[in-house]
């Protein structure tokens, strides 16, 4: 099984007809229907279910076409990053990154990377603390950017930025206008939340913050991402507890400082202790100075 039998493959499921697959891939349609078949030999599973009318994928076939396409988008960046190599560049750079980052500097800091490393490609991958943790483990990212919590043996983490919670209220709210306010204050308000699998940490620190104010929070609705969360406060859906950049930078809701002291929203910056390369150190140094926050406070010095 090679690369050319695995496109034409992709072109007959894709079309589910040899006649259209063979204009697409400009081969002729006999040529394609004996690579098909040579290639149902080799993996000695039939792929395709042939009638005079009809060509259909049998369930071991659609099984290959999933592997078949990401087999070939990695040789295409096997292709692209060989190629880059070849001409000089330093070759690439794995990210993985929590969506706050987002909000954070790191949209900056790959541009102002990839300036100064023009060599070098930075791909983000966009995964939950745990997931970025496990893919450091089996060498799929470089770096990670998380949330404060545990960490597998062989990962080391260096901590960057600590920020407070603000109450995110929508513009209407009867407490909208306060310069500060009492978590306890929000007792009886319907509160929006992401499920405890998606941050561990972060959730519960919420519920613990709340806790300490005297009450247990009303979980009216559940987000999986921050920008959900603010966009369902800004709809007048209930309230939220986001880090001060987070609810400062999505319009159509306030932040409201809150009187209590102590809770921090904390990223971390993910490392593994023995297989770190050199280009992740050099990007985390330029994220440190696209950092929110201009007092030194709110920047923790690696």
């Amino acid at each position: 099984m090679d690369l050319k039998q695995l496109r034409y493959f992709i072109a007959v499921a894709e079309e589910l007809h040899f006649g259209r697959a063979a204009a697409r891939l400009f081969i002729s349609q006999p040529a394609l229907s004996f690579d098909i078949k040579k290639l149902e030999e080799q993996l000695g599973v039939q792929l395709l279910v042939r009638t005079n009318k009809s060509v259909k994928l049998t369930a071991a076939g659609q099984v290959l076409l999933d592997e078949a396409r990401s087999l070939l988008q990695q040789a295409e960046q096997a292709r692209r990053l060989t190629l880059r190599s070849a001409q000089g560049a330093l070759g690439r750079l794995r990210v993985g990154f929590v969506s706050s980052m987002l909000y954070r500097g790191l949209p900056a800091a790959v541009r102002r990377f990839e300036q100064a490393h023009p060599g070098m490609e930075v791909v983000l991958q966009e995964m939950n603390s745990a997931e970025q943790a496990l893919a450091l483990q089996r060498g799929q990212i470089d770096i990670g950017f998380v949330h404060r919590g545990p960490l597998p043996a062989g990962l080391r983490a260096e901590p960057l930025l600590a920020e407070p919670f603000l109450c995110c209220l929508p513009p209407g709210h009867r407490l909208a206008g306060a310069a500060r306010l009492d978590l306890g204050e929000l007792r009886e308000e319907p509160f929006i939340l992401f499920p405890r699998p998606a941050a561990p940490h972060y959730h519960d620190l919420i519920i613990a913050c709340c806790v300490a104010a005297g009450f247990s929070p009303q979980i009216r609705h559940e987000a999986r991402l921050w920008q959900t969360i603010a966009a369902m406060v800004g709809q007048g859906m209930g309230v939220a507890l986001l880090p001060e950049s987070l609810c400062r930078a999505w319009p159509g809701v306030v932040g409201v400082p809150l009187k209590q002291a102590g809770a921090q929203s904390e990223i971390h910056a993910l490392f593994s202790e023995e297989n770190a390369p050199e280009a992740a150190h050099a990007f985390l140094a330029r994220l440190l100075q696209q950092l929110p926050g201009d007092d030194t406070d709110s920047v923790i010095a690696p």
